[in-house]
């Protein structure tokens, strides 16, 4: 997509990172409203991690943030920071976190993660707009969590 003064416009995604009680946080993908996405009037939330998914991830995905150039420190409890994201790096976040958010197997998680890590842009773009376009948006998810740990 193309702006009237040229420049080419994209969508414009964040991350979010609320301190919890503790050293626990909540991670959270947002899209914001940009020329790109004319129909979004305010932020709409895309995904959000915490708890036991987060912590069995956490040393892993926190690499990741920083390799993006985001540091997430500990928050004191209702602090939130926020982080710009590329659309592909938002994209397969907000996947990451969808797909990981209801799951206890520690096991089963790293598989997802793995797997989640090897997909193209194309194959995260398809399967968020699958989780966040659907009516049942935990069939979709399911599936593919299934995919992803079929061995």
């Amino acid at each position: 997509m193309v702006a009237n003064n040229g420049h080419q416009t994209r969508p414009l995604y964040q991350l979010r990172a609320k301190g919890l009680r503790g050293s626990q946080m909540e991670l959270s993908v947002w899209e914001l409203p940009s020329p790109a996405t004319p129909r979004l009037k305010h932020p709409e939330w895309l995904a959000t991690l915490a708890g036991k998914p987060l912590s069995v991830v956490e040393v892993r995905l926190f690499r990741k943030l920083k390799q993006l150039g985001i540091r997430v420190a500990s928050l004191p409890k209702g602090e939130v920071k926020t982080f710009d994201l590329t659309e592909e790096d938002a994209l397969v976040l907000a996947l990451l976190f969808r797909t990981l958010a209801p799951m206890h197997s520690i096991d089963r998680i790293r598989v997802v993660c793995d797997g989640i890590d090897k997909l193209t842009k194309e194959e995260a773009g398809y399967w968020l707009g699958m989780a966040v376009h659907r009516k049942n948006p935990r069939r979709v998810l399911a599936a593919l969590r299934v995919l992803l740990t079929a061995s």
